[in-house]
């Protein structure tokens, strides 16, 4: 089963596209656990982590964070602007299983 996390600045915008996310894995019979938390948090959900979703808010910690976990397995990458905006968690779970 894959483990997506998704960092914001504060846990709470994501917390609300991770609902989405699981309604979607649920309709679409996808087996996947998915979180929300804090950037300064996710230290504590690393080696739960295969997939790690950023919010726009915070693309600027992209290539530190890719640095970081990338060689660790975990795949990293930015959530897509207007499908966050959107709240599209069917589009944002299947881009995240995609990568």
């Amino acid at each position: 089963m894959k483990q997506i996390t998704l960092v914001c600045a504060a846990g709470m915008s994501t917390s609300m596209l991770v609902e989405k996310m699981k309604q979607a894995a649920k309709t679409n019979d996808v087996e996947v656990e998915i979180r929300a938390t804090a950037e300064g948090d996710f230290k504590e959900y690393a080696d739960k982590t295969d997939i790690l979703l950023l919010g726009p808010q915070v693309t600027y910690m992209v290539g530190d964070l890719k640095s970081k976990y990338e060689s660790q397995g975990i795949k990293v990458d930015v959530i897509n602007t207007a499908d966050y905006g959107m709240m599209n968690g069917e589009k944002v779970l299947f881009d995240a299983l995609n990568l």
